[in-house]
């Protein structure tokens, strides 16, 4: 029997030891889509325990709470810190074969130095163990950050942000990590939000383009992004129920974008007709940036009407969404594409069914003004875990170049998430590693160091252009 988590975890050949420990376990990190805070950044946060960290906006967590029977006075509420992290001690001993069990004991391991496993039981033990070292002086957000050997921070910012702390941390040079803004406008495109016409009034203010017709509106967001340009930004990331298309004139458009900002509400049609055109435009104006486009899609948000009311967004009662379909993605890419101005773009489907689709898709699109032009982003969310990320990246390999694939990203609120690289590179170390095993790729350990440090680093650094 294998000890838990040893140096050997979840390689289960010897080429795939090798892979991980000579080429893949050293290699920074690239974090190209995140959802840390960079003002907790700047400010060199400290944390006063390991409830913060781990319990502060992790939704997953919070669903494997709630799956648990935990009230929810212990698991958002105004419960005492200690007392949450009894519970979700007590959760964790029964989440065998989740993602949660493995991220959470990698993090106790490489950043408190424990060795043990955490349960209810143990619960007191870790809690003084991991508070002695946070509240000690060197455990803050960027040593977390140096902790992990992360050279890119990309966040995810909305176009009227002032971007005030990503300015403050590029000039602050005791720190050498670039912390660039990620353009995230799907407010500037969700037309069907009630306060719609209030979020125009404040990118009128912030762009100074008084926004009175969709061409407006375009407009606004060209002065922001270049806004964002001068900040670093070279990534969009837009949230969508699916990459849709529907063909509408451009004096449709208008009238569509009129009647709303009347008051009226668009129909479904008319609404799928907007976002097409707003994507489009988006996708054009990333394309002269020299910007990658991320499309995250097949979700479905906010279903617990009743936790929405109490808790907002991001709660954790989210789940995969199974209508997508590929045909009008095809479409849109095609619309973009027959014009040249189809920008490097990373597909992610939070359905795994998509796997295939996806990998069909992007070769349709490729070209040679970048290797792996159109990617499948890594396993997203409720694929981020083993089988998620097999999955992935075994359909990718069979349908397209595995090789030129850019990795892992963290998506994550947390410092301390950075192990989910280490995850990542062991399951790709012992994918790969098994196919040499079994005869299926040479001992071609030149090659075989080409994929693994590109995937793990290197083809991100050329895809971003970091």
């Amino acid at each position: 029997m294998k000890k838990f988590m040893d140096e050997e975890f979840l390689l289960s050949t010897p080429t795939a030891r090798k892979l991980y420990h000579e080429y893949a376990e050293a290699m920074p990190i690239i974090d190209y889509h995140c959802h840390i805070n960079p003002q907790e950044i700047y400010e060199d946060r400290q944390f006063e325990n390991i409830t913060q960290v781990w319990l502060g906006g992790d939704h997953y967590k919070w669903r494997q709470m709630r799956s648990n029977g935990v009230e929810e006075r212990d698991i958002t509420g105004d419960a005492p810190d200690r007392e949450k992290f009894q519970k979700w001690a007590e959760t964790l001993e029964l989440a065998i074969g989740n993602p949660l069990y493995h991220w959470s004991h990698l993090e106790l391991k490489r950043y408190f130095g424990y060795e043990g496993y955490l349960n209810g039981d143990t619960a007191k033990e870790v809690w003084k163990l991991c508070n002695e070292k946070l509240t000690g002086g060197t455990m803050s957000a960027r040593s977390l950050i140096k902790m992990s050997n992360v050279t890119v921070i990309c966040t995810t910012d909305d176009p009227a942000d002032t971007l005030e702390w990503h300015k403050k941390i590029a000039e602050d040079e005791s720190f050498d990590v670039q912390v660039l803004p990620a353009w995230r406008p799907e407010r500037a495109m969700n037309m069907k939000k009630p306060d719609y016409p209030d979020y125009l009034k404040r990118l009128s203010q912030v762009s100074g383009v008084k926004i009175t017709s969709f061409a407006a509106l375009i407009q606004a967001l060209r002065v922001r992004m270049d806004y964002f340009a001068q900040a670093g930004c070279r990534i969009s990331d837009h949230s969508l129920d699916y990459v849709m298309y529907a063909s509408a004139s451009g004096e449709e458009i208008e009238e569509i974008f009129a009647r709303r900002l009347s008051g009226v509400m668009a129909t479904k049609e008319e609404t799928k007709k907007f976002e097409t055109a707003f994507l489009v435009a988006m996708g054009r104006e990333y394309h002269k940036k020299n910007w990658v486009m991320q499309l995250h899609y097949g979700v479905k948000r906010d279903n617990n009407g009743k936790l929405y009311a109490q808790l907002g967004p991001d709660a954790g009662i989210d789940c995969i969404n199974n209508f997508a379909p590929s045909s009008e993605m095809a479409d849109f890419l095609n619309e973009l594409a027959k014009t040249d101005e189809l920008p490097r773009t990373i597909l992610y489907s939070l359905n795994p069914n998509d796997n295939a689709a996806i990998g069909t898709i992007i070769g349709c699109f490729q070209d040679s003004s970048a290797a792996g032009k159109l990617q499948q982003g890594s396993g997203w969310w409720f694929n981020d875990n083993k089988t998620g990320m097999i999955e992935q990246m075994t359909s990718l390999a069979n349908l397209g170049l595995l090789g030129n694939f850019i990795g892992m990203l963290t998506d994550s609120r947390s410092f301390l998430s950075y192990t989910r690289h280490e995850y990542f590179r062991r399951i790709l170390c012992d994918l790969i590693g098994g196919w040499v095993e079994n005869g299926e790729y040479p001992e071609d350990y030149k090659a075989l160091e080409k994929i693994v440090k590109g995937i793990s680093y290197n083809n991100a650094v050329r895809y971003f252009g970091f």
